[in-house]
Parts: C-alpha cells; structure tokens; sequence
C-alpha cells in the first residue's frame, strides 16, 4: 500500500448512460467542466472521451475534443488530461452483412483514433491493448494496428496508459513494450468487468498485478457495483484508483451519481486507509510526463 495514489476521474465514456442517468456529460463544456470539478474534488487525472451534443453519443470530431480540452487548460483548476484512443473500435456482427459489420458498426484507422492525441498532446492518452468481446460488440484492435498507434503516441511524446481488458491484454502490452514502443516506466490500467473480458475480483487483479514488468505503475477499475469494491482493493495492493461515470453511473442502488460525488467517495475511503490522492504535479513527476502542448 502506498501513502498517495493518481485518482482518475473517468468523466463520460461512450456507452449509452445518457437516458439512465441525467448527471452525464454531453456537450463539450459539460464535459470539460465535470473534469474541472471533479478535479476539485480530488481527482488529479481527467480521462475524456467526446461525445456528440445532438444525440449524446461518440464523437470523433476533433472540434469537440479540441473545445474539451481548451476550457480544462484555459481553467483555473490544474488536472492532468488523458485522450482516449480508442477512438471508432466498434465491429457490430450481423448475419446480413458479416463482412461489413450491422447497424453502429463504427471502425476507424490507427491513424484516425490517434488523431485527437497527435493534434491536441494532453499528458497521457490510453491505449486499448486488444480485441475483446464487448457484450454482444466486438471491439477491434489488431495488434499490427496498435504497433503503428503506440509508434504514433511515443513520436508524439504523450504517455500512454496501457488498457487491459483481458490477460492476454497483458501479454500483448508487455509485448509492445520489449518491442521499444513504450518509452520509460510503464503504466498499465486493468479493465474490470466489462462482459466478457476479465472478472472484477481480487483474484484477478492479483494475477495481473503479479505479471507486470518490475518497473511498471499500475491502476485498476471495475464497473457498475463493483467501482468502489475495485478501487479500494487496488489502492491496498499498492495501485492507482480510478472512478467516474464512464464506469459507474450510480453513487448507491437507483440514486444517480455526478462525477464529483463519485471522487469525494473515493477520496474519502482512501482517506479511511491512510491514502491520499497525488497532486497534478506529483503525478507529472512520478510518471514522468513530457507536456509537448506547453499546456498546465
């Protein structure tokens, strides 16, 4: 267990948690002011996804993360931004057209899901390290197209947060970075309980934790119930927390969360073990962050 921990604030997502809870963010200020608040309340990482304000859905469109990411910097409250880069993954089966994908089929090119990392820089980015059955969607990441994205993150100077889903995630992670693509101590994010990677549970936090390369950070997050289960038992391991209404949209049973309720909760039962959150700086200087943007 350590004294400080990085405290994520996962803000919005892409999932379809609109209509089941008010309180997610939408629009481009919506977004960047729920990352400005929740980094008030604790959290020392935004982790932002962009989202279309006409239909609350993904959004790839660079004006929209662009918009994002001006109001976090040009802000008052100091917080380390992390891009997805997962970007258009999404492989719909459908017995109509197996080939092309169904309806929400929505794929895009290592170069296009890099493209609001390369324009915008934030601090660190996170990349999805591999396919996965995602529910009933196949979420594509093919390993020759993670290769050119974790070239195209080291050129580009932003840490990348390596996403787990699976164990064999794991491998494939560890895999890019014997290969030279990941630049200096790596960090690594366990993805838990999304139907059907890797089961939220201590076990298997365990098993990933203990197959990380000596000098690897690392995080963990579950899903639904199981958030604050999952931070707490990450944070007692000796790993990083993350929370927010990308992963959890209630703060109890049927009771609504905001962002900023989620990351006082958190804060709070780190404090109950002794644990506080790492400041934006100590996070910069313990991951070793370059800012090419010349941004907080």
């Amino acid at each position: 267990m350590k004294g400080k921990v990085i405290l994520t604030a996962a803000v919005t997502g892409a999932g379809d948690t609109t209509e089941k809870n008010p309180n997610v963010p939408v629009t481009p200020k919506e977004i960047a002011d729920s990352a400005i608040e929740s980094a008030k309340a604790g959290a020392t990482v935004a982790h932002i996804h962009a989202r279309d304000p006409k239909t609350g859905g993904i959004s790839h469109d660079i004006d929209h993360y662009r918009e994002i990411v001006d109001r976090i910097r040009e802000s008052e409250t100091d917080v380390v931004i992390n891009i997805t880069s997962g970007g258009g993954g999404d492989f719909i089966p459908s017995l109509a057209t197996p080939a092309a994908g169904g309806e929400g089929t929505d794929i895009q090119t290592p170069e296009e899901r890099h493209r609001p990392v390369g324009e915008l820089l934030p601090e660190m980015c996170t990349l999805d390290c591999g396919s996965t059955n995602f529910g009933n969607m196949i979420y594509v990441s093919p390993t020759d197209w993670l290769r050119e994205q974790a070239k195209l993150i080291q050129q580009s100077g932003v840490k990348p947060e390596l996403e787990c889903f699976d164990t064999g995630h794991l491998r494939f992670a560890k895999q890019l970075i014997n290969e030279g693509f990941i630049d200096g101590d790596p960090i690594f994010q366990f993805c838990l309980g999304i139907p059907w990677g890797a089961e939220a549970d201590a076990e298997t936090m365990l098993y990933m934790k203990n197959r990380l390369p000596e000098n690897a950070h690392w995080s963990a997050f579950g899903i639904g119930r199981m958030q604050m289960p999952i931070a707490a038992q990450s944070a007692l391991l000796g790993g990083n927390v993350r929370v927010g209404l990308e992963d959890n949209i209630y703060l109890r049973k049927g009771v609504p969360a905001t962002n900023e309720q989620l990351v006082d909760k958190a804060v709070t039962m780190l404090e109950g073990h002794g644990i506080e959150p790492m400041t934006p700086d100590e996070v910069r200087e313990y991951l070793q962050l370059r800012n090419p943007s010349g941004g907080k």
